[in-house]
C-alpha cells in the first residue's frame, strides 16, 4: 500500500545525518564587511532555493567593524541540497568562514 511507504522527502535514522528533512537550517556565513557581501550571499544561496527570503538573514558586524556574520535560515528538503549550499558558500571568494 503507497500508505505504509516512507515519505523519500523525510530522512530519519540515516547514518549520515540526524536532521531531519525537509526543515528551517540556520548557516552562518562571515566575510569581511564590503557593500556587496549580504547581495552575494543571496545570489549563491538563491541558485539553490530560488525562493530564498532576505527577512531569514540576521546580520551582525564585528567588534572592530572589519567583519561580518550573517545567519542565513534556509529551508531545505535534503542532506544533498545542504550540501550543495554549504560548497557554494564556502567556494565563494568573498566568504572567509561557513559553519
Amino acid at each position: 500500500m503507497a500508505e505504509d511507504l516512507p515519505n523519500p522527502n523525510v530522512v530519519v535514522n540515516s547514518p549520515e545525518t540526524l536532521i531531519e528533512f525537509p526543515c528551517d537550517f540556520p548557516i552562518k556565513v562571515m566575510g569581511e564587511t564590503h557593500a556587496d557581501f549580504t547581495d552575494e550571499v543571496v545570489k549563491a544561496i538563491r541558485q539553490l532555493i530560488p525562493d530564498f527570503d532576505v527577512a531569514n538573514i540576521e546580520m551582525r558586524g564585528s567588534s572592530g567593524g572589519k567583519y561580518i556574520s550573517l545567519t542565513c535560515t534556509v529551508h531545505v528538503t535534503s542532506k544533498p541540497q545542504l550540501d550543495d549550499i554549504y560548497r557554494a558558500l564556502t567556494s565563494h571568494p568573498m566568504v572567509k568562514v561557513v559553519l
